[in-house]
């Protein structure tokens, strides 16, 4: 397992090996030794989505109030999409900033967003099926959401009229209505969050 440390603090790509023969293939997205030396601590699951989204589709940018938070360690296992984190951590060295990584059903990559990170993708083939495992479980009350085509955001969206958002996300506030509003996280809040003492058996 390669690891690749995005710019953004506390955003990961993972690149695994693929092993194709005559049957088809086997990876392995998800390696515990390989994100604790990566991240310095486990992941812990308490809850596997997965989506399933036709060519054009964006989703996000989601992401959780903090603490707890929701991280997501995110693999394509089926299609193709471009998967962004965005950081919307108040005080963050790289704050309002992008990054976005290719996930697809050949090379496997899998990406690793902390908690407080927000979270989008673009699905740039027809059913284009995403694994998620996150930390956390769905908590109604503390999901947010951004637009993701706030242009002062500028994420790397396919530039024509074809592209299928959900009601919600359409409607999302800009970044800056987010911060105005107190919904975004705080960077010292988060950093704290992440050096707390490893908790197995809750969050």
């Amino acid at each position: 397992m390669q690891v690749r440390k995005l710019e953004i603090a506390g955003a990961v790509e993972f690149i695994p090996s693929v092993f194709p023969d005559h049957r088809g293939l086997f990876v392995a997205p998800f390696q515990e030794d390989a994100f604790v030396e990566a991240v310095g601590r486990p992941f812990r699951l308490a809850q596997t989505n997965h989506s399933v989204s036709r060519r054009g589709t964006v989703r996000g940018v989601h992401f959780s109030a903090v603490p707890p938070g929701q991280a997501k360690y995110v693999y394509c296992p089926r299609g193709a999409l471009l998967d962004i984190v965005v950081d919307i951590r108040v005080g963050s060295p790289t704050f309002g900033r992008w990054e976005a990584v290719r996930l697809d059903s050949l090379d496997f990559h899998a990406l690793y967003l902390a908690e407080g990170l927000g979270h989008a993708l673009v699905a740039l083939e027809d059913d284009t099926l995403l694994t998620y495992l996150c930390s956390t479980g769905y908590r109604p009350a503390s999901e947010h959401g951004i637009n993701p085509l706030d242009p002062e955001l500028g994420l790397p969206l396919p530039q024509h009229d074809g592209l299928v958002l959900s009601d919600k996300d359409r409607s999302a506030p800009t970044l800056r209505e987010a911060q105005e509003a107190g919904l975004l996280p705080r960077y010292e809040d988060c950093l704290a969050w992440y050096g707390r003492p490893a908790d197995p058996g809750g969050a």
